[in-house]
């Protein structure tokens, strides 16, 4: 399958897709090799402590659609 059959597929057969290959990876015994550095893992603990203290201070999916939506 090319890149052409895949852009003539559904969103929805294109998201059911990416979730597949995304299982896959994931089940592979080879992605023990894909690990997230230090900084990464720091970031992320931050953003969730900022995110348990404040959870209403986030964007909305509409909010940055919007914003997404505007740029292009």
């Amino acid at each position: 399958m090319g890149m052409k059959d895949i852009l003539n597929l559904s969103v929805t057969e294109r998201i059911f897709m990416v979730e597949a290959i995304w299982d896959s990876i994931i089940s592979d015994p080879k992605s023990e090799n894909l690990e997230i550095s230090e900084a990464t893992k720091k970031e992320l603990d931050k953003r969730m402590e900022s995110h348990l203290k404040n959870p209403s201070s986030g964007s909305s999916w509409e909010e940055v659609k919007a914003r997404i939506t505007k740029s292009k």
